[in-house]
């Protein structure tokens, strides 16, 4: 009799929406710094095969089949200009990068996990570079 009165319970289950950014870190403004998400899915079964030492056969899955052609690009700036590192850059790009978290909130999503990595100058002979940033968001799924 005390049972019908428990309400039933049900395991919440989410989805994971992930933006990244990636700045240029190119002397002299060369570099392209962008804002980027997915507009398409894509199962990540559909590209994975298993391998064992009885099968080590390589994946063969192709790119094009991979690779998105719907996404959504928000220019950023570069963190250097001809003058070399360009503050008033990062922090356009920090206002950008903060009204797209604040729409991902007003949409129902949180911001789970921030992820970064830099692959910087390495001296004369490098002059390229890139800082990326991947955030993860999650909402209950519906």
């Amino acid at each position: 009799m005390v049972l019908a009165f428990i309400p039933e319970i049900k395991a919440q289950t989410f989805e994971y929406q992930v933006i990244t950014s990636v700045e240029s870190i190119v002397p002299s403004g060369l570099g392209r710094s962008r804002l980027i998400s997915a507009n398409e899915e894509r199962d990540y079964k559909e590209f994975t095969s298993q391998r064992s030492e009885e099968n080590n056969g390589r994946n063969k899955s192709k790119r094009k089949e991979i690779r998105v052609k719907n996404f959504e690009e928000t220019k950023l700036l570069n963190f250097y200009n001809l003058g070399g590192i360009r503050f008033q850059n990062i922090v356009a790009n920090d206002a950008v990068v903060s009204s797209k978290i604040n729409q991902m909130a007003t949409e129902g999503w949180e911001l789970a996990f921030v992820v970064s990595g830099v692959e910087s100058d390495a001296g004369e002979e490098d002059g390229d570079g890139i800082y990326i940033t991947r955030y993860i968001f999650k909402r209950l799924r519906n």
